[in-house]
């Protein structure tokens, strides 16, 4: 029979920290079970896509129709993961 510790081991993670290893845990989890990524994402996630830290630069580009977005509540606005990602590949320069 194994034998069990009655040691507690804590890991602290800041709370940003802690949300990208969830999100990164989940991504993960979906590409083993060949499930494809949502087609509509969160600011956060557009965020991380698109590798910007400012909220008005991502307010800026659906200001400007760069990106899709849709906006099925007041305070909830969604982004469409393929159009930023043809966003970043109409932006992106060929190699010499």
């Amino acid at each position: 029979m194994p034998e069990f510790s009655n040691k507690l081991d804590i890991i602290c993670l800041e709370s940003q920290a802690f949300y990208a290893l969830v999100e990164e845990v989940v991504g993960r989890m979906k590409e083993k079970a060949g499930i494809e990524h949502d087609k509509w994402i969160s600011d956060e996630e557009a965020m991380r896509l698109l590798r910007i830290s400012s909220r008005t630069t991502l307010q800026k580009l659906r200001d400007e129709g760069a990106i899709r977005f849709t906006q099925p509540s007041r305070k909830l606005i969604l982004y469409d993961r393929d159009s930023i990602l043809a966003h970043l590949e109409a932006h992106a320069k060929e190699t010499f």
